[in-house]
């Protein structure tokens, strides 16, 4: 069985540096815009999806893709729609907020803040290029009425539930805790753990936890998938 991690936007590969479960594949998020998770996906048999925000979103449309692929799924910091959602009341009522998420000023300050940590930093994940269209899949990508679908028809399958592990902040600013509740209806079997706490990169803080999910994941299946061939 292949574990495929999914890193979060701007996000490099030393996120996993403390954790131990195996990583066939660490995918930065220009690969993902770039398409090289589904090719990787196309040539797996089994696998079990490890993804932390913007790579939470990947790892949630490689299970709508590729559903009969995955075995387990693990959710850090993920949620299915990044952007708050607001209706507009008129008449200067104030908006009524019908999604918790960031706003385009975070947005734009977390673009920044970005800029400057690594205005030197060569890798394509800090081109100017990259990060735009890093931003534009976040202020874009919507997955909650497909993962509905998902779960509708999910519910009609004879198939043992999916197992799926979810990692969420209890103060979380730019991944909304309260976000939880959407991927509980969609995964109603899924054990959840609230770290305490605002920290959003839990790869780094609670690395234990997330091994222990993955590892237990995967023992639950006794098969093996052939190695991936990197290219």
């Amino acid at each position: 069985m292949n574990v495929l991690v999914f890193n979060g936007w701007a996000a490099g590969p030393e996120v996993w540096a403390l954790c131990e479960f195996p990583h066939d594949w660490v995918f930065d998020y220009v690969e993902q815009l770039d398409g090289l998770p589904e090719k990787v996906m196309e040539e797996s048999e089994e696998v079990v999806l490890v993804g932390f925000s913007m790579g939470g979103s990947t790892a949630l449309r490689m299970l709508l893709k590729y559903p009969e692929k995955v075995k387990g799924l693990v959710l850090i910091s993920t949620t299915p729609c990044m952007m708050e959602e607001r209706r507009d009341q008129g008449s200067g009522i104030r908006d009524q907020v019908l999604w918790r998420g960031m706003s385009e000023r975070r947005l734009a300050a977390l673009h920044l803040g970005t800029q400057m940590m690594f205005k030197d930093d060569p890798s394509p994940m800090y081109r100017e290029d990259n990060m735009q269209r890093g931003l534009d899949y976040l202020r874009n990508t919507d997955l909650r009425d497909s993962l509905l679908s998902f779960r509708r028809g999910r519910g009609r399958s004879p198939s043992a539930p999916l197992p799926v592990r979810i990692f969420q902040s209890e103060r979380d600013g730019i991944v909304r805790a309260t976000n939880v509740a959407f991927l509980k209806q969609v995964f109603p079997q899924a054990k959840v753990t609230m770290v305490p706490g605002n920290e959003h990169v839990l790869p780094v803080t609670v690395p234990e936890l997330i091994d222990e999910a993955v590892f237990e994941i995967m023992g639950t299946y006794s098969g093996k998938s052939k190695p991936l061939a990197r290219s």
